[in-house]
């Protein structure tokens, strides 16, 4: 399966986990050009349509994270730890690539293991 496909594919709860993650990092780059034209240039509406669309991908990812942390059993502080990494900017990619390989992202951090095992020939 192509990684695109593999990245639209929403079948489990850790790869719609991801999914928002990615949409979340995106908005936040898209907020921070955004506010680079509203600050910077001077184009004070510059924010009002990035502005709406990550807060909204905010709030899923808040969401995602509270029924994801509770489809896969996360722990407090891994739950806490997902909420809080929404805060900064790309902090929910810094996450979800510590939390597939800390196995707390049920297939995709066992595809991760499997991936990363040197392969030897027989």
């Amino acid at each position: 399966m192509s990684y695109m496909k593999q990245f639209f594919d929403l079948s489990t709860p850790a790869k719609r986990f991801r999914f928002v993650a990615v949409l979340e990092a995106i908005t936040w780059a898209a907020l921070l050009v955004a506010m680079f034209f509203k600050w910077v240039l001077g184009y004070t509406e510059a924010v009002a349509v990035p502005g709406m669309v990550h807060g909204i991908v905010f709030v899923a990812f808040v969401l995602i994270s509270i029924v994801t942390a509770v489809s896969l059993r996360w722990s407090l502080g891994v739950t806490l730890l997902a909420l809080i990494s929404s805060i900064p900017p790309f902090g929910t990619l810094v996450f979800e690539w510590w939390a597939r390989r800390n196995g707390h992202l049920a297939e995709l951090s066992a595809q991760f293991d499997a991936e990363s095992k040197p392969q030897y020939a027989a």
